[in-house]
């Protein structure tokens, strides 16, 4: 057993990430503690006729340098994210498959949106052609859960295998999730996480006519400014954020690195409107209540949070309500940042995307800044590490993500004692 009271522990012994400000955890970190800003004008289509011509696009991505061709050619952007962040975590494990049982391993990979580039592009093959042109491939390259298909098939990896769609939260969904089965004795080791690349015109149409998205087209890099009195909406992002997970005892046997202990995890729903958030934050008080207790911990023991953050007037004011709502007098004494500041909002991938960020800066003993954040709102006095990074004594950590539809996820990490 992995405790003195038979319940099992899950530690995170490996990392991959493909972002808007870097396609390697090394370079993701360095960009991060930088305050690099990955927004920018969009470039993978003519945005001129939009309303909103920015976001946050992963940059210089091309999967043939670790994807074979031919997997290339059957897999959705948002699968090849999946798969070479997987194959950096995988790596960075110093795992070897043909030691470990395969009915062991599982892989459950968070996706928002799915295949959603290559829906757009086959419809409008569909439309101009007909029918007889839409490609055989369409629905296994656009299903949400193809992602951890193809990871799973890659490596023959046989436990637990699904996606997790809802919205926002399904990056966090899905790490929250493999967290459980490997906590039940389910699996040995889960490879999870998120993955998105939902940036077509189509959608960031949608996006914008429901007034979801900044429009500070002219100025891509300040778009994003998470908590900041002048916010007015979410720069869409892409990307993936992939991790090995590892029940504490399978991992001290074959002499992992570890990061750290991933210790809770909370789900709960607001129940209250099909985007907005609950203005009086119970949902997402409590999913931050959920976490804390199933850890052991109180309140009281949270150093940092990494915040959902998204930029928008309605998801951060009820965000910095739960947070009062929990932590009370100790909310003041949180370190809070936006990892969105800089990557944008991924979507389905944002949970994961930040969740390697706040394990990094558990291990580094730093936070980055929320860039962006110059002017708070009236009467909020909490710590949004403003400015620059910092180095910060960290032992625990909540990651919050609240998705469309009411979705609210938690997980909290600690230092491995």
């Amino acid at each position: 057993m992995s405790s003195e009271s038979g319940r099992r522990r899950v530690v995170v012994t490996g990392l991959g990430a493909v972002t808007p400000v870097g396609n390697d955890v090394p370079t993701f970190w360095q960009s991060l503690l930088a305050g690099k800003s990955g927004a920018g004008r969009l470039t993978a289509f003519d945005a001129s006729d939009l309303e909103v011509q920015i976001g946050a696009e992963v940059k210089g991505f091309e999967p043939t340098q670790r994807l074979d061709v031919k997997l290339a050619k059957r897999t959705d952007r948002f699968t090849q994210f999946a798969l070479w962040a997987a194959d950096e975590a995988v790596r960075d494990a110093k795992l070897d498959f043909d030691k470990e049982d395969h009915d062991r391993v599982g892989v459950i990979v968070g996706s928002g949106m799915g295949g959603i580039q290559t829906w757009e592009a086959q419809f409008i093959q569909f439309l101009q052609k007909g029918p007889r042109r839409v490609s055989p491939l369409l629905v296994p390259m656009m299903i949400p859960d193809m992602a951890c298909g193809q990871v799973a098939i890659t490596y023959n990896l046989r436990g637990p295998n699904y996606d997790t769609t809802s919205a926002c939260a399904s990056g966090a969904h899905a790490t929250g999730e493999a967290f459980r089965h490997i906590l039940h004795g389910d699996a040995d080791m889960m490879v999870a996480g998120g993955a998105e690349a939902a940036i077509t015109k189509f959608t960031v149409a949608a996006f914008a006519n429901m007034g979801a998205l900044s429009k500070r087209n002219s100025e891509p890099d300040k778009a994003s400014r998470p908590y900041d009195k002048d916010r007015d909406g979410f720069v869409m992002g892409e990307g993936a954020g992939i991790f090995v997970l590892e029940e504490l005892e399978h991992a001290r046997r074959r002499g992992a690195q570890i990061y750290c202990e991933l210790a809770g995890y909370g789900a709960t729903a607001d129940a209250h409107h099909i985007t907005a958030p609950d203005p009086d934050a119970k949902g997402a008080a409590a999913v931050m209540r959920q976490a804390i207790t199933e850890a052991g911990l109180k309140p009281e023991d949270i150093d940092y949070i990494n915040g959902h953050g998204t930029s928008t007037p309605l998801n951060d004011a009820s965000e910095v309500k739960a947070i009062a709502d929990v932590f009370g007098a100790h909310a003041s004494k949180l370190a809070i940042n936006s990892t969105k500041s800089m990557i944008g909002h991924g979507l389905g991938a944002a949970g994961a995307m930040e969740f390697v960020a706040m394990v990094l800066q558990l291990k580094h003993q730093k936070l980055h800044a929320t860039v962006n954040h110059e002017t708070p709102d009236a009467g909020v006095a909490l710590d949004f590490v403003r400015g620059s990074a910092r180095d910060c004594r960290i032992e625990t950590a909540l990651s919050n993500s609240f998705g469309f539809g009411g979705h609210n996820a938690c997980l909290l990490v600690k230092a491995l004692a």
